[in-house]
């Protein structure tokens, strides 16, 4: 689905101690708000009135609703009066949809000729977040808590922004991947333990023979390449005489795209290891899939095939630059320290600073036959992140960087690949020495348009673990926090006879990070789980 087939309810909270008056007063202004942060247009989504919930009941059938409409990517909550927790209960250990509790109230004043008691009655927010945060905290609820007033454009375009990281949430849960053949042989941050993935992020990371993309290939007609290649010529210039190049690209490109399709895939990766039957690696290919949407990962890593596809979605109505990256290079002169990123051939065109070049090149690794043919362009300037997912051997962690793209400050006119220029921060060496401090990979996800604290707020509703570089980190300081991070999610080992889960808890225990049962916070049977307990 598109960002706009999307939608997220509304659940007001209130009790009926109050009077049908109150009640219908809260409805009606529930449904005007609803009304004005819909045509707001800092919503990237529609959000749904749903109904004042006054009763346990009426909780958890609405939760149960959210958790089986494909549509819904998400709950937000607002107590325009006192909501009682306790009839949350139910509702919230069976929620598996991401959730944002909404801090605001009605009216942006008080109102001090007509404040009295009544107006006191009916506009206790400040009361009701209270009541209503404390059973969250007391659930261990991954949430999202954001406070202000409901009609500041900042706190509009914050809520926006916790949209699109639940509908990258949404994505991650039904992902599909489809790998041609292995990743690169003896690289380490590449491997991963696919059966956990799944069960943990949802993605299908499943193998295609290099074969039967060759067999698809093969049936792609000369009019399908035509077409394509109109395409090609109204996106990018021609700055090669080799036309045949171009048109294989082509072919590859039309060939991956019917079995993604085929398949439901949204990301995939290859090796330039096996082009079994392949005249050459898909450079070109990759590039302008990865400008239509799909994540790629090189090398075979199909971790970072399945974040681009992610972060992609996460931006789209952005600018739509989310790519695989990969870091090549320093320029450690003092005062000019920089990180040159790139790939042999794939880095997705939307980042690109001027109109892309397709060029031909020899490519002196791998199984290539002939020269593949490539976009090279410069990327843009301007704030980004840089994400690695990493599997630690029991869990996964989410490492994300702030940084800052610069123009090249080189031509480097021999140079046949697209390229990236960026200081990293708190700057290059103390961010490099951060980065393999904690495992950072080679591969990367580069994003314009996601920030990192999207990406923590993804982390925390997908139950992994966040490691954030930023401005202020030091190596002493990030070394002590993943000490602290490591006994807190190998600290509670959790033995429980599958029998003995009621399905009500199930979510809980995809907060744990493996499937040895080690995890930072769980419940089991209603009780809390703190690092050093265990429950049998």
């Amino acid at each position: 689905m598109r960002m706009q087939d999307y939608e997220f309810w509304f659940v007001v909270g209130s009790q009926f101690l109050y009077g049908p008056e109150v009640l219908e007063t809260v409805a009606n202004r529930a449904a005007e708000m609803t009304e004005v942060l819909n045509a707001s247009g800092n919503l990237p989504c529609k959000i749904v009135y749903k109904v004042t919930a006054k009763t346990n009941k009426e909780i958890a059938d609405v939760v149960r609703e959210a958790n089986y409409d494909p549509h819904c990517a998400g709950i937000i909550t607002w107590c325009h009066t006192f909501s009682p927790s306790k009839m949350w209960i139910n509702g919230f250990v069976d929620l598996q949809k991401p959730y944002c509790h909404f801090a605001t109230q009605y009216n942006r004043q008080i109102p001090n000729e007509e404040i009295d008691m009544d107006f006191m009655n009916l506009n206790q927010a400040a009361h009701g977040d209270r009541e209503h945060g404390f059973i969250a905290a007391r659930l261990r609820m991954p949430r999202k808590i954001i406070a202000g007033y409901w009609q500041d454009e900042e706190v509009q375009k914050r809520l926006g922004r916790w949209m699109r990281t639940a509908v990258g949430v949404a994505v991650s849960r039904e992902l599909k991947v489809m790998r041609f053949g292995d990743n690169m042989r003896e690289v380490a941050v590449t491997e991963g333990d696919k059966v956990e993935v799944q069960a943990k992020l949802g993605w299908q990371v499943n193998t295609w023979a290099v074969g039967d993309l060759v067999k698809v290939m093969n049936e792609v007609t000369d009019a399908e390449i035509d077409e394509l290649m109109e395409v090609y010529r109204a996106n990018y210039d021609f700055a090669t005489d080799n036309i045949d190049a171009i048109r294989y690209q082509a072919r590859e490109e039309i060939a991956i795209k019917k079995m993604l399709d085929a398949e439901g895939c949204k990301a995939f990766s290859n090796t330039f290891q096996d082009l079994y039957g392949m005249e050459q690696l898909p450079g070109l290919a990759s590039q302008h899939l990865m400008a239509q949407g799909y994540g790629y990962g090189g090398e075979g890593d199909w971790k970072v095939a399945a974040m681009t596809a992610i972060m992609k979605a996460m931006g789209e109505g952005g600018s739509g630059c989310s790519l695989f990256m990969e870091d090549y290079t320093y320029n450690l002169a003092p005062g000019a320290e920089y990180s040159l990123g790139a790939h042999m051939l794939e880095v997705c065109p939307c980042c690109a600073a001027e109109r892309p070049r397709i060029e031909t090149h020899h490519l002196g690794i791998g199984m290539n036959e002939k020269d593949p043919a490539r976009l090279v362009f410069e990327g843009k300037p301007g704030k980004a992140i840089v994400v690695s997912l990493i599997d630690m051997g029991g869990r996964l962690r989410l490492i994300c960087q702030d940084i800052e793209c610069v123009k090249p400050i080189l031509p480097m006119p021999n140079l046949p690949v697209a390229r990236v220029m960026w200081k990293a921060l708190p700057d290059l060496t103390t961010g490099v020495e951060c980065w393999i401090t904690a495992g950072g990979a080679h591969h990367t996800v580069l994003s314009y348009d996601v920030t990192a604290e999207q990406m923590h707020d993804w982390a925390n509703m997908m139950g992994i673990e966040f490691v954030h570089i930023g401005k202020d980190t030091t190596p002493e300081a990030l070394e002590h926090d993943l000490f602290l991070a490591d006994l807190a999610w190998k600290g509670s080992i959790i033995m429980i006879r599958t029998v003995a889960i009621p399905s009500r808890n199930r979510r809980y225990f995809q907060q744990c990070g493996t499937g040895s049962g080690r995890c930072s916070s769980s419940r089991a049977n209603g009780l809390p789980l703190y690092p050093g307990s265990s429950v049998e």
